[in-house]
């Protein structure tokens, strides 16, 4: 247990990051190599299988690690922590609602479709609908948040002082200090192009012809959304979403719903994702299931010519001394990421300056052409959605590569000893959970040590 209870503190936060990934392959029945699979672990009633410990431990090969048997127990062990932490969230009483996990894997399928390209090419690769690659995935990514909710449980209320960080620098041997490699101070204001009023009349007047037709009876909905939505987590379910309480959804799309009768069918309703046809199914109380067909107006070619053209005004006003970049990006950046902080990047940390490697390579690309404290006319790009955007690119500072030292990087140390400090207490939290639920390990990786 000792010998890799170091390493395992830096890994046990992060590794429920590779479930989904891994789920999507590994439960959808994708792996090439057919493995005689068995169950190697028990914890309670929840199980670890061979399967789970090799396609983790090779996805931890892939990040660069290397390969050796002390790895392979790491990763056992943290496999093991994790069914713990399920375990004792049964226990414990922790509940992680199916609404919150239904947007969570919304959530990550529009983004693995924003990758990939569209629904259809993931359906075909894998043989199977949306809906059913969710059916599959579902009770996963439910584990997962249960892991992350237990953790968040456990470290709440873990804060580092000053004299901590100082405490925990002063302890790092000299030749072990961290290298950090080249970073840079980068910001971006985005304007994304707003659809006109042709182009919202346009999609008002096709969500009422699709209206018509369901109320006429020569259509269903469930066939109008799976052919018109542009909601990628509904839509391949017939528009279907699950229960959800007031503060959940957008205020527009709340208001309609809670106003309308069972079963009745709401004109177009406008909101921040585009225009909606709801249809509300069941109430009960402050909550209600209801099913809808999302389209997205798309800008015209003058849509997009207009933003381009107020992006270089506002570039202008900042050339000019008007306004600040912070400012402006605060204030009209359409990523509201980057927007919160003055519209730059942030590090791992937290802080404002990110190491080149962790750029996007467009961005990188920018930014090794530009000289600091310039800022770039207005650059035509595509968003995560694949939308056409405009954005302005700010090079504040460069900061050359270097060995870890409290001044330059204290917010870089202060997370390392957060960690550490986290770990330590998820170390004692493991000692005395393994002791109140029932744990067995095959045999065959006694020589891991897990439980002793």
């Amino acid at each position: 247990m000792k010998k890799h209870s170091k390493r395992r503190n830096l890994k046990f936060i992060a590794i429920s990051s590779v479930i989904f990934w891994l789920s999507l392959h590994a439960v959808i029945g994708q792996s090439k190599e057919l493995l005689v699979d068995r169950i190697i672990v028990k914890v309670d009633d929840y199980i670890v299988l061979k399967s789970d410990l090799e396609q983790t431990y090779l996805e931890y090969l892939s990040q660069g690690e290397v390969n050796s048997g002390a790895l392979r127990c790491q990763v056992l062990e943290n496999l093991v922590i994790n069914k713990l932490l399920v375990a004792k969230a049964e226990i414990d009483s922790v509940i992680v609602l199916d609404e919150e996990v239904q947007n969570n894997l919304d959530q990550r399928m529009a983004y693995m479709i924003s990758q990939i390209g569209s629904a259809k090419e993931i359906e075909a690769y894998y043989g199977k609908s949306l809906g059913q690659i969710e059916e599959e995935l579902f009770d996963k990514v439910k584990e997962q948040k249960i892991i992350e909710t237990m953790q968040r449980t456990i470290t709440s209320d873990i804060k580092v002082t000053p004299s901590e960080v100082k405490q925990f620098f002063n302890k790092i041997p000299k030749d072990s200090l961290p290298y950090f490699s080249t970073e840079v101070q980068v910001g971006q204001l985005v304007m994304k192009p707003e659809p006109g009023a042709e182009q919202l009349g346009k999609v008002e007047r096709q969500l009422l012809e699709i209206r018509g037709k369901i109320l006429r009876g020569t259509e269903t909905f469930e066939n109008m959304a799976r052919r018109y939505s542009e909601d990628p987590g509904s839509g391949s379910r017939g528009g279907q979403l699950p229960f959800y309480k007031r503060g959940e959804l957008a205020p527009e799309f709340e208001e309609s719903a809670m106003t309308m009768e069972v079963g009745e069918l709401s004109m177009p309703v406008k909101s921040d994702f585009g225009y909606h046809l709801i249809e509300l199914q069941e109430r009960r109380g402050n909550t209600f299931r209801s099913r809808h067909i999302l389209i997205i107006p798309k800008p015209s070619a003058d849509d997009i010519n207009v933003a381009e053209n107020k992006l270089d005004s506002i570039r202008n006003l900042i050339l000019d001394s008007l306004t600040t970049f912070r400012v402006a990006a605060k204030e009209f950046s359409a990523d509201k990421e980057t927007a919160s902080n003055g519209g730059f990047y942030t590090g791992t940390d937290g802080s404002v300056r990110v190491s080149v490697e962790q750029l996007d390579p467009n961005i990188f690309f920018t930014v090794d052409t530009m000289s600091i404290g310039s800022l770039t006319k207005p650059l035509k790009f595509s968003m995560v959605d694949g939308t056409t955007a405009f954005r302005l690119i700010f090079y504040q500072d460069r900061i050359p590569p270097h060995q870890a030292n409290l001044n330059d990087d204290y917010q870089k140390l202060a997370e390392y000893a957060l960690n550490a400090k986290k770990g330590k207490l998820l170390d004692k939290w493991f000692e005395k959970a393994k002791g109140e639920v029932y744990v067995d390990v095959d045999p065959a990786y006694n020589y891991c040590d897990i439980m002793k």
